[in-house]
């Protein structure tokens, strides 16, 4: 049976969709199934933005082909952990969650690193640094979350 990760930000342009191709690119596929959603529905069908896809790809992930959706309460039945990027959409998903089983899925994704950060930082409105910042902070993330899985 496969260990079902969901990736969790606001819009899943930017921050879920490099973690979700982070993830996959180190996880056993016959192990680990990943996906992302946004809490918010703004770009639910669109592709990651450019600068995203352009991050991943300097790193060899290609996530060119991921498409945006939104978070629902049905995720809450088909993923095992629900990995959210800051507070706001830790907020957002607890807010619909509708038993102590579903809390307990829901974590934030820096509690696996050792970054002394709480939050992935949304790069949307900054530099094409902000997405390098964010790419190594998910990546440290997620390299701890495979050897907990």
């Amino acid at each position: 049976m496969k260990t079902r990760v969901l990736m969790v930000c606001l819009g899943n342009i930017c921050r879920s969709p490099l973690a979700e191709g982070i993830l996959k690119s180190k996880a056993d596929a016959e192990r680990i199934e990943v996906d992302s959603a946004g809490t918010a529905g703004y770009h639910v069908g669109n592709p990651p933005d450019p600068r995203s896809v352009a991050i991943a790809k300097k790193y060899k992930i290609d996530i060119s082909t991921q498409r945006c959706r939104r978070f629902s309460r049905a995720d809450f039945d088909r993923f095992d952990h629900i990995l959210v990027m800051d507070r706001a959409n830790y907020r957002d998903v607890i807010s619909l969650a509708e038993n102590e089983a579903q809390r307990g899925k829901v974590r934030l994704l820096l509690e696996y690193t050792h970054s002394g950060l709480q939050e992935v930082p949304d790069p949307y409105y900054g530099g094409d640094d902000g997405f390098e910042n964010v790419y190594r902070l998910i990546d440290e993330a997620c390299d701890r979350l495979i050897e907990e899985l």
